[in-house]
Order: structure tokens, then C-alpha cells, then sequence
């Protein structure tokens, strides 16, 4: 399987499907697992780090009119601009992350902590020379949206878990995470996690250091063999 697909995808999976929203992940054969999704609230849809494909536009019809794209990582940009001018809309970009403005030909807007009137609430997760990311909660649907920090993909998951930490992270997990117990994870890279959340990512969380040297070994078993 390729690391990272390329091309517009017209084999893409639907994914995370629930009432206030849907997903999708657009090369389900690739090792990275790049999930989109599309937040929906009282008929806006809110898309977040998205990667475009075929027929994208007719199932987002669907659930209503794009009202914005979100980045919550700085390297996510994917087709964030394309599907940002195809529906005249601006790319939302968190506040501490204006420095993306200067790769986008979209227009953007910065934003603090809500996202316009989605019930989503924005929130800084790191923030070094390497590495911004920001998640979104909303509170009355639990639903929490993390970009990167932690996943559901196979190269950031050992064998028993549910969720994992980023292999980038594992020594010094994202605490903050811990702060939330969500009725679902929505993430940048597999599949979401519907049920069970708050105890899949309290264990992230807690065993993320412990299990470091099984997961690091078993990456290495998969790109070796």
C-alpha cells in the first residue's frame, strides 16, 4: 500500500457518520489514512482538513450549503483552498496559525476560539516551530475533532488499542485531551471512534508512553517486511 495516495480519488470510503455530521477518507488503500470531515450545524457545513474527490459536492448537498473550511494543523492543508474557492467560501485558520495565510490563494479568516455560530469551540492542543495544531469541541454533542495529536491509523496504534498517540508524541502525549470525555473522536488520520471515546482516549492518553517501544518495533517490522 502507498504511504500517501495522489490524483482525485473516485474510490473514497464514507466514514463516521453521524447526526450532526459525516466523514470520508478519500484513498482508504493508503498507509496514512487521511480523514476529512464535514461538520454539519442547522444546515452549515463545516469542512475540515478536507481532501477532495469525486462526487464530494452532491454528498455535501446533502446535509447542506459549506459555509467554511477548517485547518487545525498547519501541514493540513490538503485541498483546503480548492474546496474553499469552488464554494466562495474562506479557509478558517486558528489565530495562532496566521503564518498559513502566506501558502493560501483562498481567502481566510482568522479565528479565536468559536467557530462562528457551528457549537464548535476551538482550542490551542501545541504550538512550537514545528508544529501548531488546535482541536475543536463541541459540548452538547461531545464531539470532539483532533487533527493529528492522536489517530486511529495503523501506523499510530498498537495491537490493543482503540486510539493511539502520535508516534511524534508518545514520550510527552497531549494532555489537554485529557481534560474532555467525548461520546465520539473524530480524526485527521482512520477511521473515528463512535463509541466507547472517553475510555479510548483516557487509555491513549495513559499507556501512551508504556507502549511507545511496541509500537515503534512494530512499525519497523511493517516497513522492513
Amino acid at each position: 500500500m502507498p504511504m500517501k495516495g495522489s490524483g482525485r480519488s473516485s474510490s473514497w470510503r464514507e466514514v463516521d457518520q453521524f447526526e450532526g455530521g459525516t466523514g470520508w477518507i478519500a484513498y482508504p488503500d493508503e498507509e496514512m489514512e487521511r480523514a476529512s470531515h464535514a461538520l454539519v450545524t442547522d444546515g452549515d457545513v463545516w469542512l475540515v482538513d478536507p481532501v477532495d474527490v469525486d462526487g464530494l459536492d452532491e454528498t455535501l448537498a446533502e446535509h447542506g450549503t459549506v459555509r467554511g473550511v477548517v485547518l487545525l494543523l498547519d501541514r493540513h492543508k490538503r485541498d483546503a483552498e480548492t474546496l474553499a474557492r469552488r464554494h466562495e467560501v474562506p479557509v478558517y485558520v486558528p489565530e495562532w496559525m496566521g503564518d498559513v495565510r502566506s501558502d493560501l490563494t483562498a481567502p481566510v479568516e482568522l479565528f479565536r476560539r468559536s467557530l462562528a455560530d457551528s457549537g464548535y469551540d476551538l482550542h490551542k492542543l501545541i504550538d512550537n516551530p514545528v508544529w501548531k495544531e488546535g482541536f475543536l469541541y463541541d459540548e452538547d454533542s461531545k464531539t470532539l475533532v483532533v487533527a493529528e495529536a492522536v489517530g486511529t491509523s495503523s501506523y499510530m496504534r498498537t495491537s490493543d488499542e482503540r486510539l493511539g498517540v502520535h508516534p511524534a508524541l508518545r514520550l510527552k502525549p497531549p494532555k489537554a485531551l485529557g481534560r474532555y470525555s467525548p461520546e465520539r473522536i473524530l480524526v485527521g488520520h482512520g477511521e473515528g471512534v463512535m463509541t466507547g471515546a472517553a475510555d479510548a482516549l483516557a487509555d491513549a492518553l495513559s499507556g501512551s508512553r508504556k507502549r511507545t517501544p511496541r509500537l515503534y518495533a512494530k512499525t519497523a517490522r511493517e516497513f522492513l517486511f
